[in-house]
């Protein structure tokens, strides 16, 4: 096999089942990561969720994560949004985002270049957005939702916040 990544090639020590094995991440051995976003919790709780990730890190700031599928062109995770939850105000300015609602719904608001745009995304709903536009959510139930997010990029760059937004001037480790 000549493949364009590393990870696309089966080590020879390997048999075709176990090289495959490494590529499925499985719900039973993943958790929900409420440390990743940990940060913004610590400055509101209203920013409380969590992210189960299954192939890469996501842009959340984890460096790494032994227990996820390589990735070489796209991260993927699930993330649990618990009811009144918000995700701040960010912008990705390398990468194209996708939300993918499982179940409950969100409110998404986003914002470019003065205009704003505020919808929900019901089950089964998806949206992609483009880099370098602002976005946000809420979930205004009253359980927990639950999306898929995809990043367009195998190592996306930590998301910005509007700059009057107070999470701004937060300093990450």
């Amino acid at each position: 096999m000549n493949a364009q990544f590393e990870t696309w090639n089966k080590p020879q020590e390997q048999s075709l089942g176990e090289w495959l094995d490494s590529r499925i991440a499985r719900f039973a051995t993943r958790r929900y990561d409420f440390e990743a976003l940990k940060f913004q919790a610590d400055f509101d709780p209203k920013y409380r969720r969590a992210q189960m990730r299954y192939m890469g890190t996501g842009a959340a700031g984890v460096k790494s994560d032994s227990n996820t599928v390589p990735s070489e062109h796209f991260t993927f995770s699930t993330m649990v949004l618990p009811a009144q939850c918000e995700g701040p105000l960010h912008v990705h300015h390398d990468v194209e985002e996708v939300f993918f609602m499982l179940r409950g719904c969100i409110d998404l608001f986003v914002e470019h270049e003065g205009e704003k745009f505020e919808t929900r995304l019901n089950e089964r709903d998806l949206i992609s957005i483009p880099p370098g536009i602002y976005r946000g959510l809420f979930n205004p139930g009253q359980e927990d939702a639950l999306m898929c997010v995809m990043l367009g990029a195998n190592k996306p760059t930590i998301p910005t916040y509007p700059e009057d937004h107070p999470l701004s001037k937060i300093k990450r480790g």
